[in-house]
């Protein structure tokens, strides 16, 4: 894996990045992983929070509170610097998998509020971690962590340097690998059957990569009506992961 480049932005950086909204920050001070360094409040919200007795907290008002966060985001009047998560290793999610069980994975898919959102459907639909490549997903951030709406602490994330090795271990595990292709001519529910899946889904626009799709078991595509000519990632992804789900 590769060091997380540092970044000189006033609202956190790769290294300390800053989380926001009440969801997010409470489930950053939930986690026993994360290392939470320092916090800012408006006191209405900080009599809801958990904070740790030793943990530095600021007092703010709302206006000084939308300096610490990029385009004044909805903070709910809450931010907390922290460290990013410790990396995760794809062999130990794929040790711990159930005889059934999803995995996501995402071909450069760059976007933080696609990529939040999907943690936070992996989470509701019970995927055993999702799969990125380090080079082109989205770092540990307060966009992404909003989105994610929690689910950035509780859902197992690995980056990994090469995608198709990544899938190949994949495969070894005994995941069947099932690539979202709108071009596809087989549906989804078709294309399930093997009790462990991986979902392979591709950024909006190129979709997934020729290599990628080359280390996917089937294509598949999801049997959208023609009023619209395809979904957002995230919304896809949503919708792949409840078919799995219920298979």
């Amino acid at each position: 894996m590769t060091r997380r480049k540092k970044s000189h932005q006033s609202h956190g950086s790769a290294n300390r990045p800053r989380l926001w909204g009440k969801h997010a920050v409470a489930a950053a001070l939930d986690n026993p992983e994360r290392k939470v360094l320092k916090a800012w409040a408006t006191r209405e919200t900080a009599a809801f929070m958990q904070f740790p007795s030793d943990l530095p907290l600021v007092y703010a008002e709302g206006p000084d509170m939308g300096r610490l966060v990029p385009n004044d985001a909805p903070h709910q009047g809450v931010v907390i610097e922290v460290e990013p998560l410790e990396d995760i290793w794809l062999g130990d999610i794929l040790s711990q998998a159930d005889e059934k069980a999803i995995l996501l994975v995402l071909d450069q898919v760059t976007d933080p509020h696609n990529v939040g959102a999907i943690l936070r459907s992996a989470a509701a639909f019970g995927a055993i971690g999702i799969v990125t490549q380090d080079r082109h997903s989205p770092s540990e951030s307060g966009v992404l962590a909003k989105a994610a709406s929690g689910a950035l602490e509780r859902m197992p994330w690995a980056r990994v340097v090469n995608l198709a090795r990544a899938l190949e271990e994949i495969a070894e595990a005994g995941f069947w690998r099932i690539g979202l292709a709108g071009e596809a001519t087989t549906d989804l529910k078709d294309a399930l059957g093997p009790q462990r899946v991986a979902l392979v889904l591709g950024a909006e626009g190129p979709g997934m990569r020729s290599n990628t799709r080359e280390h996917c078991d089937a294509l598949a595509r999801l049997p959208i009506s023609g009023a619209v000519e395809s979904l957002n990632v995230s919304n896809a992804a949503a919708v792949a992961l409840y078919a799995a789900s219920v298979a």
